[in-house]
C-alpha cells in the first residue's frame, strides 16, 4: 500500500473551476480579464441604447430577436454573479439583482409586464458602479469628477426613469416617437418645474407622478448643480476619526483637526 505523495489536493469540482474563472474575470486586471471587463461594459451600452430607442424600433421584425438576445445576455450575468458572489444571501440583497430580474422579466414577457419597462434605464446605474469606470477615471487623472459623473448619472436615471413610467403608463398607445418624445417633454418641464401646461398628465396617478418628478427631479437637479460649482472633494480616510471625504487642499480634518497628508501630484 503506497501513501499519497505530499501536498496533494483533491481536483476542483467544475463549479469551483467555474466560479474561479468567471471571478478572474469580473474582478482581475490581467490583460484577458480587463478585456473581458471592457467587452461587458461595451455590451451594456449598447443593451442601454437599444432599451432607450426601443420606441423607435417596436415596429420593426427583428426587435424581438433583439430582445430575447438581451435577455439571454442579462441571465448569463445573473448566473454569473451569483457564482462569484460570496454566498447567495449577498446576491440575493443586492438591488441590481432584483433590477435585472425584473428586466429580464419584461423581455421574455414584454405584452405582459410592459408597464415596468420603464426600469430598463437603470442599467445606466449599473454601468456607473463598474469598477472599470472607476480605474480609468483615476488611471487618466480624472478621478476628481467621480462626484461630478455620480450626479451626472443619478440626474439621468431619474430623467429617464421618470420618461419611461410616464411613456408606459401614459403614452404606451401612442405611436412610438410621438408618444415617447412627449413623455420626455413633460418631464424635462416638470422636473424644471417650468410647467408649461400642454401636456398633463389625467387622474390621480398622473397627479402624484408629477408631485413626485417635481420634488425628487429639483433636488437631483440642485446635487447636480452643487457637483458643478463647489470644489471637489478626495477620499482619504483620516488616521484620527474616519472620516473619508476631504477637500483636495484640506491640511486638517474638518471633523476632529488631525493632520492630514493627502497625496498630491502637484500641478
Amino acid at each position: 500500500m503506497t501513501a499519497e505523495p505530499q501536498g496533494a489536493t483533491e481536483p476542483l469540482s467544475f463549479l469551483e473551476r467555474t466560479r474561479r474563472q468567471l471571478r478572474g474575470l469580473y474582478f482581475g486586471r490581467d490583460r484577458e480579464a480587463v478585456r473581458f471587463q471592457i467587452g461587458m461594459l461595451l455590451l451594456d451600452v449598447a443593451i442601454l441604447a437599444f432599451f432607450i430607442a426601443g420606441p423607435y424600433l417596436r415596429q420593426g421584425s427583428a426587435y424581438v430577436v433583439v430582445d430575447y438576445l438581451i435577455a439571454a445576455v442579462i441571465a448569463f450575468e445573473l448566473c454569473a454573479r451569483a457564482l462569484i458572489a460570496p454566498n447567495l444571501r449577498y446576491w440575493v440583497m443586492r438591488p441590481m439583482t432584483w433590477v435585472d430580474i425584473v428586466i429580464l422579466g419584461t423581455l421574455l414577457f414584454p405584452n405582459q409586464l410592459h408597464n415596468f419597462a420603464f426600469l430598463r434605464v437603470l442599467r445606466i446605474w449599473a454601468i456607473s458602479q463598474s469598477k472599470l469606470v472607476t480605474l480609468t477615471l483615476r488611471s487618466t487623472g480624472h478621478g476628481d469628477k467621480e462626484d461630478l459623473i455620480q450626479a451626472c448619472v443619478n440626474f439621468l436615471v431619474f430623467l429617464f426613469l421618470v420618461t419611461g413610467f410616464v411613456y408606459s403608463n401614459f403614452f404606451y398607445g401612442a405611436e412610438g416617437f410621438a408618444g415617447f418624445v412627449d413623455a420626455l417633454y413633460f418631464t424635462v418641464a416638470t422636473v424644471t418645474t417650468t410647467g408649461f401646461g400642454d401636456i398633463v398628465l389625467p387622474g390621480t396617478l398622473g397627479k402624484l407622478t408629477a408631485i413626485v418628478t417635481m420634488i425628487v427631479g429639483i433636488s437631483l437637479f440642485v446635487r447636480l448643480a452643487q457637483a458643478i460649482v463647489r470644489p471637489y472633494k478626495v477620499t482619504f480616510p483620516c488616521p484620527q476619526c474616519g472620516l473619508s471625504r476631504h477637500d483636495a487642499d484640506a491640511v486638517h480634518c474638518k471633523a476632529c483637526g488631525h493632520v492630514l497628508n493627502i497625496p498630491d501630484e502637484g500641478s
